[in-house]
C-alpha cells in the first residue's frame, strides 16, 4: 500500500516544482524529501522524477500518480473534516467553489444566512470558474461547487464541464469522468443580453459584425463564437475578460460590444452601457456535490442556503 506521507511528498514537489521548494512547505529537511521520493519510486517500482539542470522534473507515471495522490489526499482531508464534526470533536468546516457573478449576488447571501444559524463552522469560498470547481470538487477540497453551463438548443443542458451521465447531463467529448456520486441540482437559468456604448444603434449581434468585441472566459468565448456564428459572421474579438465589471467599462468607453449572462449585470450594472435581450438560449446555474445522501451536516445546511438564496433571486 502506498504510504500516505509519501504521497504527500509528491505532491508537493509537482506544486512547487522543485525538491528544495517542496522541503520548505513541507518543513522538511531536503534529504528527508528525497529520501520519501527514492522510497516512493522504490515502492511503486517507476521512475517518478528526471533531473533537469539543477532541478527535477515529473516523469510521466510521476505526473499521473501526483495527480492521483491529489485526489486521495484531498478526500482523506475532507472524510477527517467530516468525521470531526459528527463525533464532535470540532464544529466542522464547509467549503464553496463558485464562479464571479454567483459570489456577486446570490452566494454572499446563503452564506451570510448559513453563518447566522451556524456561527462556530468554518466557512470558506475559493472563486473558480466551472472546470476549475469541479477539479476541487473531485479532489475534495471543496464540499460544494456552484456551476454553470451554457444551455444549447435542443437540450435541457449539457451539463457543467465533465459532468457525466451520473448528474444528469451529456458526457462531453474528451471529458474527464466523473466519480460515482456526482449529485447535481439545478438552481435556475438566466438570459444572456448584448451590451453596447448607449449610442451603438442595432439589437442584434450582426447589427455589430464590424465593431470589436469582448470576450470572456474559454467557455463564453466559445458559446459567442456559435451565437455569432449563427448570425452568419465571426466576431472580432479585441480583448478578454472574464472580469464583468472591466468587460462594461470596455464597453463604455467605445472599446467594443459584448454579451453578458443576467448574474453578471445583476452583480453589477454600469449605466454607461445599452442592455438588451441576446438571442438564443442563456445558462443553466448549478450546485454539485459528491457522495450518496445523508450530506454531513454542514453541507446539507449550506445547500440549503444556497437553494433559498438562488430561489429569491430572479435575474433579467
Amino acid at each position: 500500500m502506498l504510504d500516505v506521507t509519501r504521497l504527500t511528498v509528491l505532491v508537493a514537489v509537482a506544486r512547487h516544482g522543485s525538491v528544495t521548494a517542496a522541503a520548505r512547505a513541507l518543513h522538511y529537511a531536503q534529504p528527508s524529501v528525497s529520501h520519501h521520493l527514492a522510497r516512493l519510486e522504490a515502492e511503486t517500482g517507476s521512475r517518478l522524477l528526471q533531473r533537469v539542470g539543477r532541478g527535477v522534473r515529473l516523469t510521466e507515471a510521476g505526473r499521473l500518480l501526483a495527480d492521483r495522490a491529489e485526489e486521495i489526499l484531498g478526500r482523506l482531508a475532507a472524510a477527517e473534516a467530516e468525521l470531526a464534526a459528527h463525533t464532535g470533536l470540532r464544529s466542522g468546516r464547509v467549503r464553496l467553489a463558485a464562479f464571479p457573478s454567483a459570489l456577486g449576488t446570490f452566494v454572499p447571501v446563503a452564506a451570510a444566512g448559513f453563518a447566522t444559524a451556524n456561527p462556530g463552522v468554518d466557512l470558506r469560498f475559493i472563486e473558480a470558474e466551472p472546470p476549475e470547481a469541479m477539479r476541487l470538487l473531485r479532489n475534495g477540497e471543496v464540499e460544494v461547487a456552484v456551476v454553470f453551463d451554457h444551455l444549447g438548443a435542443g437540450a435541457a443542458s449539457s451539463g457543467p464541464p465533465g459532468a457525466g451521465s451520473a448528474g444528469g447531463g451529456r458526457s462531453r467529448a474528451g471529458a474527464e469522468a466523473e466519480p460515482a456520486g456526482l449529485r447535481l441540482e439545478t438552481l435556475l437559468d438566466e438570459r444572456a443580453f448584448l451590451v453596447t456604448p448607449v449610442d451603438w444603434a442595432g439589437d442584434r449581434l450582426a447589427d455589430h459584425r464590424d465593431r470589436p468585441w469582448i470576450g470572456g472566459c474559454e467557455r463564453c468565448r466559445a458559446r459567442l463564437l456559435d451565437a455569432c456564428a449563427a448570425e452568419g459572421f465571426t466576431p472580432d474579438i479585441r480583448f478578454t475578460t472574464d472580469d464583468y465589471v472591466a468587460v462594461q467599462a470596455l464597453v463604455a468607453a467605445g472599446m467594443g460590444v459584448t454579451t453578458l449572462p443576467a448574474l453578471a449585470l445583476a452583480a453589477h450594472r454600469d449605466p454607461r452601457v445599452r442592455v438588451v435581450p441576446a438571442p438564443g438560449p442563456g445558462r443553466r446555474i448549478s450546485m454539485a456535490v459528491l457522495g450518496d445522501l445523508p450530506d454531513p451536516p454542514g453541507t446539507a445546511e449550506l445547500l440549503n442556503h444556497i437553494r433559498s438564496a438562488a430561489g429569491a433571486l430572479h435575474p433579467a
